[in-house]
């Protein structure tokens, strides 16, 4: 199952930057051999200042279609690690071929959007900026497989 995050807003070099890709090749490595992967981050950008709707227009463009779409939500449902790893390998045995993460802008998700999402995610009832809330994503997608890989990096 592909996983693909699609979020607004560009993320530059940095610490961020380093972080996450450090834990997208650690889920494509260990995802590999159980049949998630590989993940990719698309993101889009409002140059014209549009807002959520436009941020939404831009987002539904690049989420591949048939996937499941997940919002990230403050208002979305709280997991635990090994909840959201059973969540994953549920929506990959059920066969489907995509996953599609989304992230909104300054202003969250449009409404309509967030209403089309199969799941909805929440990291907490916090707001977190787009770059960390990407980190905690990618963490989470590499616990998750390591956790159905029986790896001991998830430690309860």
């Amino acid at each position: 199952m592909r996983v693909h995050i699609c979020a607004v807003g560009r993320l530059r070099t940095g610490p961020e930057r380093a972080l996450i890709d450090d834990y997208l090749v650690r889920f494509d490595r260990t995802g590999r051999a159980l049949g998630l992967g590989p993940a990719q981050m698309h993101e889009v950008e409002d140059k014209k200042g549009g807002g959520m709707s436009a941020e939404a227009t831009l987002l539904e463009r690049i989420i591949p279609k048939s996937s499941v779409i997940v919002a990230l939500d403050e208002r979305g449902k709280l997991q635990s690690s090994p909840e959201f790893a059973t969540l994953l390998g549920d929506w990959r045995d059920g066969g489907r071929g995509d996953v599609a993460f989304v992230i909104g802008g300054a202003d969250g998700i449009a409404p309509d959007l967030r209403k089309r999402a199969d799941f909805r995610l929440s990291f907490g009832r916090m707001v977190w900026p787009h770059m960390l809330a990407r980190a905690m994503l990618c963490e989470q997608l590499y616990r998750a497989a390591s956790i159905l890989a029986g790896s001991p990096y998830h430690r309860v």
